[in-house]
């Protein structure tokens, strides 16, 4: 994204200043959290709301006074998981998801890693962003929410217990038959970028 620099309009343009990686802090929980709900709010995870920010491996963040970016990864062994990567809407088309996956990638490598995933839906945004930065989709399947008027179709009472709503996972080969069931069906992908040894 061009600028128009304070010339008085002359035609002048001056690209922005990239965006700076750092390391989260605690103190940036509270606007971490804010980007993330914002960010996801216009998504298919619009509901997957944390009231406290959970601990990743590597954490990173895009801040200029509040977190603008957010990319936390889980580093089991030679195989990590993006667990968050999300940009605040105001600040969204900036570069700065691509600038965080860059900077983990680098330090992902320098730790031995060679292979990095995420789980995405089918958010058009999201799976652009994941192929233009180098991930390609290995798996699918299915995350079904059942609604309290669905869920008394694939659910019964236990235990006194009565179910009110469900999450459920289901293979990719029945989406045709669920979706004509459930108001709420995504496809969930796997995507994954091979890292250099």
């Amino acid at each position: 994204m061009s600028l128009l620099g304070a010339s008085g309009g002359t035609g002048v343009r001056h690209e922005p200043d990239p965006p700076v990686v750092r390391d989260y802090e605690p103190r940036d929980e509270p606007s971490w959290l804010r980007c993330r709900v914002l960010g996801l709010l216009a998504t298919t995870c619009y509901d997957d709301v944390w009231p406290a920010k959970r601990r990743a491996d590597l954490e990173l963040v895009v801040a200029d006074g509040d977190v603008t970016g957010v990319l936390d990864v889980s580093v089991p062994g030679t195989r990590a998981t993006i667990e968050t990567v999300v940009v605040h809407p105001d600040r969204q088309g900036r570069g700065i998801a691509t600038a965080l996956l860059a900077e983990a990638v680098r330090r992902l490598e320098r730790c031995g890693v060679r292979e990095v995933d995420a789980w995405t839906r089918e958010d058009e945004p999201a799976l652009g962003w994941f192929a233009r930065n180098g991930f390609v989709e290995d798996r699918r399947y299915l995350q079904v929410y059942a609604s309290p008027a669905e869920v008394g179709t694939v659910l019964s009472v236990k235990y006194g217990l009565e179910p009110v709503g469900a999450f459920l996972h289901a293979r990719i080969e029945r989406e045709a038959e669920l979706r004509q069931r459930f108001e709420r069906v995504h496809v969930c992908r796997r995507m994954v970028r091979e890292l250099r040894p």
